[in-house]
């Protein structure tokens, strides 16, 4: 169902570009900034971001093939990624998967400009959110309508993304970093089931188990 491929798109995309999470990382990033350089850094990352996960949704599986990795595999694989994002934000850790690292945070905050790294990649375009993309334009089969939905659901984030980085002041005094955490492990909670679900239709188009068809 269209609408069901839209519902699990929008929790994926939330859960692995982290909207939220991510307002509170950019006003650490641009404290010294002016208004109108927070502004410009939070269009171009949004901007350059979103181009580089659309590059993946429309040539996601020619990358596939190119390296000969098959559909089950990513899959399964993908699942796993998903499971581990999604085990982190529940116990509200922070890993590589859709966020910086140490050392990559130590290097961002010496940049003047930040749009493109870390914001755009690997803060907006990362690992997670990258093998989300594929994932889910695979798994619509070369359903045009499921792929409409998946693109609109990466869309509405990268808007909602760009709104929480505009608001990133109001949102942290409305929010603070309890309710942020609430809501993350909310969302982490929904993205667990969704990974398990790719885990096992990766494990079971594999053939590896015989029954499982």
């Amino acid at each position: 169902m269209p609408t069901q491929t839209l519902l699990v798109a929008l929790t994926t995309f939330f859960a692995t570009i982290g909207p939220l999470d991510l307002a509170l990382v950019f006003l650490a990033l641009t404290r010294d900034s002016t208004p109108v350089e927070r502004r410009r850094f939070a269009l171009r990352g949004v901007l350059i971001g979103g181009t580089i996960l659309l590059f993946f949704a429309i040539f996601g599986e020619a990358v596939l093939r190119l390296f000969g990795i098959t559909l089950p595999a990513l899959r399964t694989a993908g699942g796993i990624l998903l499971l581990l994002i999604s085990i982190d934000m529940v116990f509200a850790r922070h890993s590589g998967g859709t966020s910086t690292t140490t050392e990559e945070d130590v290097e961002a905050r010496t940049r003047h400009d930040i749009s493109v790294f870390p914001l755009a990649t690997p803060l907006i375009a990362g690992p997670g959110a990258i093998s989300a993309i594929i994932l889910l334009i695979t798994s619509a089969e070369g359903d045009y309508l499921k792929d409409a939905m998946v693109i609109l659901a990466l869309l509405l984030i990268l808007a909602m993304t760009y709104l929480a980085l505009r608001l990133a002041i109001p949102i942290q005094r409305l929010l603070g970093v309890t309710g942020l955490q609430v809501v993350s492990r909310i969302i982490g909670v929904l993205l667990t089931a969704l990974a398990i679900q790719f885990i096992f239709d990766g494990v079971r188009s594999s053939g590896l188990v015989p029954g499982l068809q």
